[in-house]
């Protein structure tokens, strides 16, 4: 089940000049609001300004002098209003021995840290950003820097059914945790099939993840899977529709779910037209093992799931599992498909070994 919106920097190459970036930061980025004298908080990267976004994220990066034991950072980026960083329900960054701090933040056009107090409550969205008092010991804000005039995004693309699809290479959110991912963990082979992997890099989970790099709007999406029955309990694919531009209707988000999410006893399959926290809106079943074709037929007043067995969708197949969504449709615009391979991290198992998942097709029909 995608637990919390899917939210989720780009990679600028601006890192050559970092060093110079951070100075300028020490001398000019950092405005102190109010607090002791005694008390310093400084940024030593400071990720671009950016209009912001649910799907772009980046390092933030700095330095308290005259913390004391049990208090930490609280973040916020402003995109429009002020937002608690990295996540609502993650809103605390912990301060080093050395008195460092590091996070992944939403981008924004401006950037705070705040010095809080044990106990300090922050609001997930503010107007204002808050001012020292009521648990906040010291504030300093930053503009984001300017992105140097050669840096551009390490962008990716992959061939598949006809198609060509960009290959995520930045930090995202998934279920209420954020993920990184690798180019190399997304392939074709001989036959034109595309895989995706779960790949252990050092102490981490690196994921994968693709999306069309245009917009189809309403008709039908097929997805050939092959057998899936061989995953964890942890690991998740999800065929979908995002739209960075939709958030009044759940960024047009529409899912097809093969996982766990954690619990062995569970189904290992969903249906999910967004918002999930609506009981109406989530279809459990369970997916067979044998390559499925998943699809779902998108027309503005419903959603129309279904999953059959084999390579190839026949029109007189008899379902494994089918639902119509009428509720919570949205119209069509600027959104795309998306395949996502990952892991979730709240589950009563976490995941054990590396993962790889095969797609033989995927069909758009008006």
């Amino acid at each position: 089940m995608r637990v919390l919106a899917r939210t989720f920097s780009k990679n600028f190459s601006w890192k050559k000049g970092l060093l110079a970036v951070s100075l300028h930061v020490f001398l000019t980025g950092c405005h102190p609001h109010a607090g002791s004298n005694a008390l310093s908080i400084t940024f030593s990267k400071v990720p671009p300004a950016n209009e912001g976004g649910s799907d772009k994220i980046d390092t933030i990066e700095g330095r308290v002098s005259g913390a004391q034991p049990g208090q930490q950072i609280v973040l916020f980026a402003k995109a429009a209003v002020w937002w608690v960083q990295p996540l609502a329900n993650q809103p605390y960054t912990k301060i080093q021995a050395d008195g460092t701090w590091s996070s992944a933040t939403h981008l924004g056009s401006d950037y705070a840290a705040l010095l809080v107090n044990p106990g300090y409550q922050p609001p997930a969205t503010t107007e204002e950003l808050p001012a020292v008092g009521g648990g906040i010991v010291s504030v300093a804000s930053t503009k984001g820097v300017p992105s140097p005039s050669d840096a551009t995004e390490a962008i990716k693309t992959i061939h598949f059914s006809g198609y060509d699809w960009k290959v995520r290479t930045i930090k995202s959110e998934r279920g209420g945790a954020l993920h990184v991912y690798a180019p190399a963990n997304v392939w074709t082979d001989e036959k034109g099939f595309l895989h995706l992997k779960i790949a252990r890099e050092s102490d981490q989970w690196v994921c994968s993840e693709v999306n069309l790099v245009r917009s189809f709007g309403y008709g039908t999406y097929l997805f050939v899977v092959q057998d899936v029955s061989h995953l964890e309990p942890a690991t998740a694919l999800s065929m979908f529709t995002w739209s960075d531009l939709g958030a009044e209707q759940n960024h047009r988000e529409m899912d097809i779910e093969i996982s766990r999410w954690g619990d062995p006893a569970s189904e290992n399959a969903q249906y999910v037209v967004q918002p999930y926290y609506v009981p109406a809106n989530v279809v459990r079943f369970t997916a067979p093992p044998g390559p499925l074709t998943y699809s779902f037929r998108w027309e503005p007043d419903s959603i129309s799931f279904e999953t059959t067995r084999g390579a190839v969708r026949e029109g007189h197949a008899h379902p494994i599992a089918a639902h119509v969504f009428t509720s919570e449709i949205p119209s069509a615009g600027e959104e795309a498909a998306h395949i996502h391979l990952c892991t979730f991290t709240y589950g009563k198992v976490s995941q054990q070994h590396e993962a790889e998942v095969v797609i033989e097709k995927f069909q758009y029909l008006p």
